[in-house]
């Protein structure tokens, strides 16, 4: 929950704080403003991403380390769906790339969603409030998923190309933008937002954070708090689900264990956020997606310890994170 008259924005303020750090050290206006803007977009796919796995351990204190299969399916879901279109992705026109793209990750969400709904089903259901038990048999379900997407897909990598008018790059005077970039800004927003104005400005959300705090109370009220957050399992699935289908397009190729490979961005997000704050979790994605860009291009051979040393330098300020849950 966020409440705007209470709301500490120092944290807001390291992002813009880490670009202005990075633009004496990039070297020219225009290099800065492509890197930034790369490290924006990488941010909000991370985001989208992570928003599901936030989303669940927020609200249901559930460690999910099996929320990568999720990844992995929504994009492979893509592939097949994209696969079907091929008169809509290499068409030259925004509006056809984009009646298939959408369709693509709607798809993408429901298949994770329904997945998820099994998943919470018979495998977090019985290890509710187990921290332990719930790491290694998530962490297990994550095993034997990828296996069952090798079954369907094949072990190799599938390519997933962007749609033809999503290629290429925007001139904003010498910086080069590149527009698929743009699209992902935008999507992780609309996430944002989406997510903000659920669990602030609804009565589901009014009941779902109430749960969270007096279940008991809630439910004596006639309303069944375990639906509601099965609902939220499933909904973290499908978020998940889209965030695959994002990254895939943004690497423009798949691989089963492509939410092995995220997971680790996921929980520096995550921890850096407070374990559960959706805030949080969007400036975390932020500063993680500048920082990749910003080491990758200055210094290349530190770029894969940098975000970890981020969270190190962020936890040393603020140990519970930057918008740590107050009820945990």
């Amino acid at each position: 929950m966020i409440q705007l008259k209470e709301l500490d924005w120092k944290p807001m303020a390291l992002v813009p704080a880490l670009a202005l750090i990075a633009l004496p050290l990039t070297g020219s206006p225009s290099t800065w403003l492509t890197l930034t803007v790369a490290g924006l977009a990488m941010g909000m796919i991370i985001f989208i991403i992570a928003s599901g796995l936030t989303l669940v351990f927020g609200l249901m204190d559930v460690l999910n380390f099996g929320h990568g299969v999720f990844i992995a399916l929504g994009a492979f879901v893509a592939t097949t769906v994209l696969g079907t279109m091929g008169g809509f992705t290499t068409s030259d026109s925004l509006w056809l790339n984009l009646m298939a793209l959408f369709p693509a990750m709607l798809v993408a969400m429901a298949v994770a969603g329904a997945i998820g709904l099994v998943f919470e089903r018979f495998i977090i259901r019985p290890v509710y409030g187990m921290h332990l038990k719930q790491i290694l048999i998530t962490m297990g379900g994550m095993i034997i998923g990828e296996e069952l997407i090798k079954v369907f897909w094949g072990p190799e990598q599938i390519p997933l190309p962007l749609p033809e008018a999503l290629r290429g790059s925007i001139l904003l005077g010498d910086a080069a933008v590149a527009k698929y970039r743009l699209l992902a800004v935008i999507v992780g927003a609309a996430v944002f937002t989406a997510m903000v104005w659920t669990l602030n400005s609804t009565k589901v959300g009014l009941l779902i954070r109430a749960g969270v705090q007096d279940r008991e109370m809630v439910e004596s009220l006639g309303y069944r708090i375990k639906r509601l957050f099965v609902g939220v399992f499933v909904v973290g699935s499908a978020l998940a689900g889209l965030g695959g289908v994002m990254w895939g397009l943004y690497q423009e190729s798949v691989v089963p264990q492509m939410g092995h490979q995220v997971n680790v961005l996921i929980f520096i997000v995550i921890i850096i956020g407070g374990l559960g704050s959706t805030l949080g979790a969007l400036i975390g994605a932020l500063l993680v997606g500048l920082m990749a860009n910003y080491t990758g291009f200055l210094v290349p051979k530190v770029a894969l310890f940098s975000n970890i040393a981020l969270m190190v330098a962020i936890l040393l300020w603020r140990p519970q994170g930057v918008y740590p849950i107050t009820s945990r």
